[in-house]
């Protein structure tokens, strides 16, 4: 009797053990997908790489980029987008400066918007420093204009963005490559995560 009991709690404590370990496997499996599904359709973590976006951003700034947000509206004015760029093989974070049908027009540091002069605020003590010296922000105000050789259109045409880097004289962007397809954008960057001096939520100016 004291043998079968012995032999029965061993037993037990195998059939135990075993059962722990398929309900951990069980987890790490539900986790991994979990991840994989937040990742491919909700967020998804984007490092800043270069100054394209100063002042704002800085280069090793850590960003999760909200990816479901422009399946339910369009993207607007102001907003930090991250998005493809096939021809680099690589991802660009800019700010949207025109969406579908808008006028775009840049001279110097004045931009245009449909003939109407745009007061840009996540720049604008950035312009004034610049102008203090006695400078233009825009670098000489004539190589970083639009439109320009390379890019001739001015209206945004359907299904695309016009965007370009904070840091105007230092960022390839839409007076460079062109227009921004929708089906090209990632989504809209929404958090800061590091490093942790800088955590917060990125303001998008309308």
């Amino acid at each position: 009797m004291t043998g079968r009991s012995t032999r029965q709690r061993s037993g037990d404590k195998k059939g135990g053990a075993y059962k722990e370990i398929i309900e951990w496997i069980k987890a790490l499996v539900i986790a991994v997908v979990l991840v994989f599904f937040i990742r491919q359709f909700l967020f998804s973590p984007f490092i800043v790489d270069g100054p394209s976006m100063e002042p704002n951003f800085e280069s090793g700034e850590r960003l999760i980029v909200n990816k479901i947000l422009y399946t339910f509206r369009e993207p607007k004015f102001g907003e930090v987008v991250v998005f493809d760029v096939p021809e680099q093989g690589r991802k660009f974070i800019k700010r949207v400066i025109g969406v579908p049908g808008d006028k775009i027009k840049l001279e110097g540091d004045n931009l245009y918007i449909n003939d109407q002069l745009v007061e840009e605020t996540y720049i604008k003590e950035a312009i004034e420093e610049a102008h203090a010296r006695g400078e233009l922000y825009n670098g000489d105000g004539t190589s970083y204009n639009f439109p320009n050789d390379l890019v001739q259109e001015m209206v945004v045409p359907e299904g695309t963005i016009f965007a370009m880097g904070d840091h105007r004289d230092n960022s390839t962007d839409s007076r460079m490559i062109g227009f921004v397809e929708d089906k090209e954008v990632v989504g809209r960057a929404d958090v800061i995560f590091w490093p942790l001096d800088k955590i917060s939520f990125i303001k998008h100016r309308y």
